[in-house]
């Protein structure tokens, strides 16, 4: 049996109008038919595809809560990526009026520079041969392709408009692409982009105080986001919180030092989890830190990326401390495996 499916902009006007293809999901059918569909990981673990569920039945496949809170789901919420129709039904992207829009591009790209930032972290910057112009926001992420290996999402670490594209890629143990990038790429090797992808971007909008959060290579949006909105002229207390294992796991610090002695506005914090010695630095986890503090982040925006589980604590304390859930932006980045895990729960 088939059901319609009308996706609404957010002034209630008709986007598009789809035919439900029976066990097919909202969101693919709306990639499908060229819709552009807010949406991140496909797996019901970002929160990207958050849409209110106007009208209609659908039937949920299992996803995070990070993704979908209970709250959230009792005001009618779902997940475009994993909610199949059971009748016609209506529904509207969540984001919608804060979305960043840009056309979709497939680039082809040169290894301009790989720099060793870690042990376990890759910087490569790119050059663009063909397929640009490439707008995106700071903050959204891309598939890139090395040849013969699949597509892998990451994220975008440079300010939009600058000359070369940079992408912070930490080696996953067993990973056959991010073992290639570790082992095998060069500077000339080409590879294919496209994007931009993912809504827990800049906004540029936001007048209140900021707190950025980044775990290993979570550095990568959030340097971006930083640097985006000390660029746009931000005059708004940023502060960014970066959590690693151990002193050997810290990269960048003097681009941080750089920007908070030219940035009065701007400060950073710099955790160590796991130090293997004695240390100076300050430890602990990202989510106490914060707690410790902070008493009151009502008005704050909060951006978020790295690990899943440190996304899934640091987005806790933030809300408990007062937080609204609709400022708070996050990226968590799932590996392939755990993706692969969630989707057959």
């Amino acid at each position: 049996m088939r059901f319609k499916v009308t996706i609404q902009n957010p002034d209630g006007s008709p986007l598009a109008g789809l035919d439900a293809a029976p066990g097919r999901t909202i969101l693919e059918m709306a990639l499908g038919a060229d819709v552009d569909y807010p949406h991140g990981c496909r797996s019901g673990n970002c929160g990207a595809c958050k849409s209110h569920l106007l009208s209609g039945e659908i039937e949920m496949s299992p996803y995070s809560e990070f993704a979908l809170n209970p709250e959230e789901k009792a005001r009618g919420l779902i997940l475009a990526c994993r909610a199949v129709p059971w009748s016609d039904c209506e529904v509207q992207p969540v984001d919608a009026e804060d979305a960043a829009i840009h056309a979709s591009r497939r680039l082809t790209c040169r290894i301009a520079e790989i720099t060793q930032a870690t042990h376990d972290i890759r910087i490569l910057r790119l050059d663009t041969l063909s397929g640009g112009p490439f707008d995106f926001t700071a903050g959204q992420y891309a598939q890139i392709t090395f040849e013969g290996f699949p597509p892998r999402d990451f994220s975008l670490a440079n300010v939009p408009g600058e000359d070369q594209l940079e992408f912070h890629i930490r080696h996953v143990p067993g990973g056959v692409v991010t073992g290639y990038v570790m082992d095998k790429s060069a500077p000339g090797d080409e590879v294919l982009v496209a994007g931009p992808i993912g809504t827990a971007h800049y906004r540029q909008g936001h007048k209140g105080p900021i707190i950025a959060v980044a775990g290993g290579s979570g550095l990568a949006p959030i340097k971006a986001i930083v640097e985006a909105a000390l660029k746009d002229g931000a005059g708004q207390d940023i502060h960014l919180y970066f959590g690693v294992r151990d002193e050997g796991d810290i990269y960048l610090e003097d681009r941080l030092e750089d920007l908070a002695a030219k940035h009065p506005n701007f400060s950073f914090t710099i955790l160590l989890s796991e130090p293997s010695g004695k240390t100076a630095r300050r430890t602990g986890f990202l989510s106490q830190a914060i707690a410790d503090d902070f008493s009151d982040l009502d008005g704050f925006k909060a951006y978020l990326a790295g690990p899943p589980v440190m996304v899934e604590s640091c987005a806790a304390a933030l809300t408990a401390k007062g937080l609204n859930r609709r400022d708070c932006h996050a990226d968590a980045f799932y590996t392939e495996a755990e993706k692969y895990e969630e989707e057959i729960r």
